[in-house]
Protein backbone atom coordinates (compact mmCIF):
# COMPACT_ATOMS: atom_id res chain seq x y z
CA UNK A 1 0.00 0.00 0.00
CA UNK A 2 1.20 3.16 -0.85
CA UNK A 3 0.74 6.12 0.90
CA UNK A 4 1.32 9.80 0.91
CA UNK A 5 1.21 11.45 4.41
CA UNK A 6 1.17 15.58 4.15
CA UNK A 7 2.46 17.39 7.32
CA UNK A 8 4.65 14.29 8.38
CA UNK A 9 6.84 17.21 10.35
CA UNK A 10 4.13 18.21 12.34
CA UNK A 11 3.05 16.98 16.43
CA UNK A 12 0.45 14.14 15.04
CA UNK A 13 2.46 13.81 11.39
CA UNK A 14 5.75 12.76 12.97
CA UNK A 15 3.95 9.69 15.04
CA UNK A 16 1.66 8.73 12.24
CA UNK A 17 4.86 8.39 9.59
CA UNK A 18 6.55 6.28 12.65
CA UNK A 19 3.54 3.90 13.26
CA UNK A 20 2.92 3.95 8.88
CA UNK A 21 7.24 3.33 8.48
CA UNK A 22 6.99 0.42 11.20
CA UNK A 23 4.60 -1.26 8.75
CA UNK A 24 6.58 -3.80 5.73
CA UNK A 25 3.14 -3.55 3.33
CA UNK A 26 2.80 0.80 3.43
CA UNK A 27 5.15 2.91 1.01
CA UNK A 28 5.62 6.01 2.43
CA UNK A 29 6.45 9.22 0.82
CA UNK A 30 6.15 12.63 2.53
CA UNK A 31 4.73 15.56 1.12
CA UNK A 32 5.26 19.14 2.79
CA UNK A 33 6.75 22.19 3.34
CA UNK A 34 9.80 21.48 4.81
CA UNK A 35 13.43 20.63 2.94
CA UNK A 36 13.44 17.10 4.62
CA UNK A 37 9.83 16.13 3.03
CA UNK A 38 10.51 13.78 0.17
CA UNK A 39 8.10 16.33 -2.19
CA UNK A 40 8.06 19.81 -1.34
CA UNK A 41 4.59 21.47 -1.61
CA UNK A 42 2.72 24.16 0.17
CA UNK A 43 -0.93 23.09 0.22
CA UNK A 44 -1.99 26.89 1.29
CA UNK A 45 -0.93 28.46 -1.74
CA UNK A 46 -0.06 25.26 -4.40
CA UNK A 47 -2.61 24.95 -6.68
CA UNK A 48 -4.68 21.72 -7.05
CA UNK A 49 -3.63 21.09 -10.44
CA UNK A 50 -0.08 20.55 -9.69
CA UNK A 51 -0.95 18.59 -6.63
CA UNK A 52 -2.81 16.22 -9.41
CA UNK A 53 -0.15 15.62 -11.59
CA UNK A 54 1.88 14.46 -8.42
CA UNK A 55 -1.05 12.15 -7.45
CA UNK A 56 -1.09 10.40 -10.88
CA UNK A 57 2.86 9.84 -11.15
CA UNK A 58 2.60 8.84 -7.43
CA UNK A 59 -0.68 6.72 -7.53
CA UNK A 60 -0.97 6.56 -3.79
CA UNK A 61 -4.04 4.11 -2.48
CA UNK A 62 -4.62 6.31 0.51
CA UNK A 63 -3.47 10.01 1.58
CA UNK A 64 -3.38 11.12 5.20
CA UNK A 65 -3.80 15.13 6.01
CA UNK A 66 -2.04 15.47 9.60
CA UNK A 67 -1.17 19.40 7.38
CA UNK A 68 -2.60 22.46 9.24
CA UNK A 69 -1.97 25.72 11.97
CA UNK A 70 -3.26 25.67 15.33
CA UNK A 71 -2.22 29.19 16.11
CA UNK A 72 -2.86 32.48 13.88
CA UNK A 73 -5.50 34.87 12.90
CA UNK A 74 -8.56 33.77 10.89
CA UNK A 75 -7.00 34.58 7.73
CA UNK A 76 -4.14 32.59 8.70
CA UNK A 77 -5.91 29.28 10.13
CA UNK A 78 -8.46 29.75 7.21
CA UNK A 79 -5.23 29.37 4.77
CA UNK A 80 -3.69 26.32 6.30
CA UNK A 81 -6.99 24.51 7.79
CA UNK A 82 -9.35 25.17 5.55
CA UNK A 83 -8.05 26.34 1.95
CA UNK A 84 -5.39 23.30 1.77
CA UNK A 85 -8.08 20.87 2.74
CA UNK A 86 -9.59 21.91 -0.32
CA UNK A 87 -6.80 21.69 -2.34
CA UNK A 88 -6.37 18.39 -1.31
CA UNK A 89 -10.12 17.42 -2.59
CA UNK A 90 -9.56 19.16 -5.68
CA UNK A 91 -6.74 17.59 -6.54
CA UNK A 92 -7.91 13.86 -5.42
CA UNK A 93 -11.36 14.29 -7.40
CA UNK A 94 -9.00 15.03 -10.44
CA UNK A 95 -6.70 12.88 -10.18
CA UNK A 96 -7.25 9.05 -11.33
CA UNK A 97 -5.55 7.42 -8.60
CA UNK A 98 -8.67 6.68 -6.41
CA UNK A 99 -6.92 7.02 -3.11
CA UNK A 100 -8.92 7.01 -0.09
CA UNK A 101 -8.13 10.21 1.97
CA UNK A 102 -7.69 10.27 5.72
CA UNK A 103 -8.15 13.84 7.25
CA UNK A 104 -7.28 14.91 10.76
CA UNK A 105 -9.78 17.19 12.42
CA UNK A 106 -10.21 17.84 15.92
CA UNK A 107 -12.61 18.46 18.87
CA UNK A 108 -12.20 21.90 18.56
CA UNK A 109 -14.70 21.51 15.66
CA UNK A 110 -17.54 20.56 19.08
CA UNK A 111 -16.94 23.82 20.91
CA UNK A 112 -18.51 23.65 24.69
CA UNK A 113 -20.27 20.57 25.33
CA UNK A 114 -22.49 20.08 28.40
CA UNK A 115 -20.46 18.84 31.76
CA UNK A 116 -21.06 15.32 31.94
CA UNK A 117 -21.80 14.50 28.74
CA UNK A 118 -19.87 12.35 26.72
CA UNK A 119 -20.08 13.75 22.76
CA UNK A 120 -21.14 11.68 19.84
CA UNK A 121 -20.23 12.05 16.31
CA UNK A 122 -23.85 13.11 15.77
CA UNK A 123 -23.29 15.95 17.87
CA UNK A 124 -24.19 19.58 16.11
CA UNK A 125 -21.06 21.18 16.02
CA UNK A 126 -20.84 24.23 17.53
CA UNK A 127 -17.02 26.00 17.91
CA UNK A 128 -16.49 28.59 19.92
CA UNK A 129 -13.27 30.25 17.74
CA UNK A 130 -11.47 30.73 14.52
CA UNK A 131 -9.17 27.28 14.98
CA UNK A 132 -12.43 25.38 15.46
CA UNK A 133 -14.35 27.10 12.68
CA UNK A 134 -11.61 26.62 9.60
CA UNK A 135 -11.36 23.09 11.13
CA UNK A 136 -15.46 22.50 10.97
CA UNK A 137 -14.73 24.08 7.25
CA UNK A 138 -12.15 21.44 6.31
CA UNK A 139 -14.56 18.79 7.86
CA UNK A 140 -17.63 19.54 5.94
CA UNK A 141 -15.44 19.92 3.05
CA UNK A 142 -14.08 16.70 3.00
CA UNK A 143 -17.40 14.97 3.46
CA UNK A 144 -18.64 16.53 0.66
CA UNK A 145 -16.34 15.86 -1.78
CA UNK A 146 -17.88 12.18 -2.67
CA UNK A 147 -14.60 10.69 -1.95
CA UNK A 148 -13.70 7.62 -0.19
CA UNK A 149 -12.38 9.92 3.28
CA UNK A 150 -12.50 9.70 6.58
CA UNK A 151 -12.32 12.52 9.08
CA UNK A 152 -10.97 11.82 12.64
CA UNK A 153 -11.92 14.30 15.39
CA UNK A 154 -8.89 14.08 17.76
CA UNK A 155 -9.53 15.27 21.36
CA UNK A 156 -6.24 16.89 23.40
CA UNK A 157 -3.48 14.58 21.95
CA UNK A 158 -0.85 14.59 24.87
CA UNK A 159 2.56 12.58 24.60
CA UNK A 160 6.43 12.83 23.62
CA UNK A 161 6.60 16.13 21.51
CA UNK A 162 4.08 18.10 23.38
CA UNK A 163 4.26 21.82 22.09
CA UNK A 164 4.95 24.04 24.32
CA UNK A 165 2.49 26.28 24.22
CA UNK A 166 -0.43 23.95 25.04
CA UNK A 167 -1.71 23.32 28.50
CA UNK A 168 0.22 20.42 29.52
CA UNK A 169 3.38 22.29 27.49
CA UNK A 170 2.99 25.28 30.01
CA UNK A 171 2.05 23.23 32.89
CA UNK A 172 5.68 21.52 32.55
CA UNK A 173 7.51 24.43 31.45
CA UNK A 174 6.14 26.35 34.69
CA UNK A 175 7.09 23.35 36.94
CA UNK A 176 10.81 23.05 35.68
CA UNK A 177 11.37 26.74 36.14
CA UNK A 178 10.28 25.92 39.76
CA UNK A 179 12.42 23.40 40.33
CA UNK A 180 15.36 24.96 38.77
CA UNK A 181 14.66 28.00 40.79
CA UNK A 182 14.61 26.34 43.80
CA UNK A 183 10.69 27.49 44.39
CA UNK A 184 8.55 25.99 47.07
CA UNK A 185 4.74 26.93 45.66
CA UNK A 186 4.01 26.77 42.15
CA UNK A 187 0.73 29.23 41.28
CA UNK A 188 -0.72 28.24 37.95
CA UNK A 189 -4.09 29.75 36.14
CA UNK A 190 -6.61 27.65 34.36
CA UNK A 191 -6.54 24.70 36.09
CA UNK A 192 -10.83 23.91 36.07
CA UNK A 193 -10.69 23.41 32.70
CA UNK A 194 -11.30 19.50 31.86
CA UNK A 195 -10.37 17.83 28.39
CA UNK A 196 -9.92 14.25 27.10
CA UNK A 197 -6.47 13.81 26.78
CA UNK A 198 -5.12 11.25 24.47
CA UNK A 199 -1.94 10.26 23.66
CA UNK A 200 0.04 11.22 20.33
CA UNK A 201 0.89 7.31 19.50
CA UNK A 202 -2.16 6.63 19.99
CA UNK A 203 -3.39 8.43 17.58
CA UNK A 204 -1.24 7.45 14.98
CA UNK A 205 -2.41 3.85 16.04
CA UNK A 206 -5.94 5.39 14.99
CA UNK A 207 -4.90 6.91 11.48
CA UNK A 208 -3.14 3.63 10.79
CA UNK A 209 -6.13 1.88 11.60
CA UNK A 210 -8.49 4.52 9.27
CA UNK A 211 -5.72 4.11 6.77
CA UNK A 212 -6.85 -0.10 6.26
CA UNK A 213 -10.49 0.18 6.83
CA UNK A 214 -13.75 1.08 4.82
CA UNK A 215 -14.94 3.07 7.38
CA UNK A 216 -16.41 6.89 6.14
CA UNK A 217 -17.43 9.89 7.94
CA UNK A 218 -16.59 11.54 11.25
CA UNK A 219 -14.98 9.54 13.74
CA UNK A 220 -13.88 10.56 17.27
CA UNK A 221 -10.22 9.67 19.03
CA UNK A 222 -10.72 10.20 22.43
CA UNK A 223 -10.09 8.51 25.77
CA UNK A 224 -13.55 9.08 26.92
CA UNK A 225 -12.50 10.32 30.05
CA UNK A 226 -12.20 13.72 31.08
CA UNK A 227 -9.92 15.03 32.99
CA UNK A 228 -9.57 18.31 34.87
CA UNK A 229 -6.23 20.16 34.33
CA UNK A 230 -5.67 20.75 37.77
CA UNK A 231 -5.40 16.90 38.20
CA UNK A 232 -3.23 16.51 35.57
CA UNK A 233 -0.58 19.07 37.66
CA UNK A 234 -1.07 16.94 40.49
CA UNK A 235 0.28 13.71 38.44
CA UNK A 236 2.96 15.77 36.45
CA UNK A 237 4.31 16.95 40.23
CA UNK A 238 4.45 13.38 41.16
CA UNK A 239 6.27 11.89 37.91
CA UNK A 240 8.47 15.27 38.31
CA UNK A 241 9.43 14.82 41.84
CA UNK A 242 7.90 18.72 42.74
CA UNK A 243 7.54 18.44 46.41
CA UNK A 244 6.11 22.13 46.25
CA UNK A 245 2.73 23.21 46.96
CA UNK A 246 0.02 23.60 43.80
CA UNK A 247 -2.14 27.02 44.33
CA UNK A 248 -4.39 27.81 41.70
CA UNK A 249 -5.17 31.31 40.68
CA UNK A 250 -8.72 31.44 40.43
CA UNK A 251 -10.88 34.88 39.14
CA UNK A 252 -14.95 35.95 39.34
CA UNK A 253 -16.77 33.52 37.51
CA UNK A 254 -16.88 34.18 34.06
CA UNK A 255 -13.38 35.88 34.14
CA UNK A 256 -10.53 34.89 32.08
CA UNK A 257 -7.80 33.46 34.05
CA UNK A 258 -4.61 33.82 33.14
CA UNK A 259 -2.59 31.03 30.81
CA UNK A 260 -1.10 27.85 32.96
CA UNK A 261 2.45 29.31 34.23
CA UNK A 262 1.69 32.69 32.87
CA UNK A 263 0.94 36.57 33.71
CA UNK A 264 -2.67 37.40 32.79
CA UNK A 265 -3.15 38.53 28.90
CA UNK A 266 -2.73 41.76 27.87
CA UNK A 267 -6.48 43.28 28.15
CA UNK A 268 -6.57 43.96 24.93
CA UNK A 269 -5.66 40.50 23.86
CA UNK A 270 -8.03 38.79 25.77
CA UNK A 271 -10.65 36.18 24.49
CA UNK A 272 -14.66 36.83 24.54
CA UNK A 273 -15.92 36.00 27.46
CA UNK A 274 -18.18 33.13 26.33
CA UNK A 275 -15.18 31.51 25.53
CA UNK A 276 -12.81 32.04 27.99
CA UNK A 277 -10.74 29.33 27.25
CA UNK A 278 -8.13 29.56 24.01
CA UNK A 279 -9.24 26.26 22.09
CA UNK A 280 -13.22 27.52 22.60
CA UNK A 281 -14.47 24.50 24.27
CA UNK A 282 -15.49 25.58 27.19
CA UNK A 283 -15.29 23.91 30.66
CA UNK A 284 -15.53 20.20 29.73
CA UNK A 285 -14.89 17.87 26.68
CA UNK A 286 -15.31 14.50 26.66
CA UNK A 287 -15.54 11.87 23.81
CA UNK A 288 -17.61 9.19 22.88
CA UNK A 289 -15.50 6.52 21.45
CA UNK A 290 -17.55 3.97 20.68
CA UNK A 291 -17.50 4.35 16.94
CA UNK A 292 -13.79 4.06 17.04
CA UNK A 293 -13.71 0.98 18.80
CA UNK A 294 -16.59 -0.47 16.41
CA UNK A 295 -15.55 0.49 12.81
CA UNK A 296 -11.81 0.80 13.56
CA UNK A 297 -11.31 -1.74 16.14
CA UNK A 298 -9.40 1.14 18.06
CA UNK A 299 -8.93 1.67 21.72
CA UNK A 300 -6.43 4.09 23.05
CA UNK A 301 -3.55 2.41 25.33
CA UNK A 302 -1.44 4.50 27.12
CA UNK A 303 -2.85 5.89 29.80
CA UNK A 304 -2.80 9.82 30.93
CA UNK A 305 0.33 9.44 33.47
CA UNK A 306 3.11 7.65 30.79
CA UNK A 307 2.12 10.74 28.68
CA UNK A 308 2.84 13.37 31.63
CA UNK A 309 5.94 11.13 32.15
CA UNK A 310 7.08 11.84 28.23
CA UNK A 311 6.41 15.23 28.68
CA UNK A 312 7.81 15.46 31.45
CA UNK A 313 10.88 14.17 30.10
CA UNK A 314 11.44 16.47 27.43
CA UNK A 315 10.88 19.59 29.54
CA UNK A 316 13.34 18.41 32.30
CA UNK A 317 16.18 17.81 29.23
CA UNK A 318 15.94 21.60 29.06
CA UNK A 319 17.81 22.05 32.71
Amino acid sequence: MRVLLIGANGYIGRFVADRLLADPAVQLTALGRGDDADVRFDLASGSPGALTRFLDAVHPGVVVNCAGATRGGARELTRHNTVAVATVCEALRRSGCGARLVQIGCSAEYGPSQPGSSTAEDAVPRPGGPYGVSKLAATELVLGSGLDAVVLRVFSPAGPGTPAGSPLGRLAEAMRRAMQSGDGELKLGGLGAQRDFVDVRDVARAVHAASLSAAQGVINIGSGRAVRLRDAAAVLARVAGYGGALHELDGPPGALRPAIGHPRPDPDHTLPVAYPYPDGCGSWQQADVRTARDRLGWRPRIGLEESLADIWMEAACRI
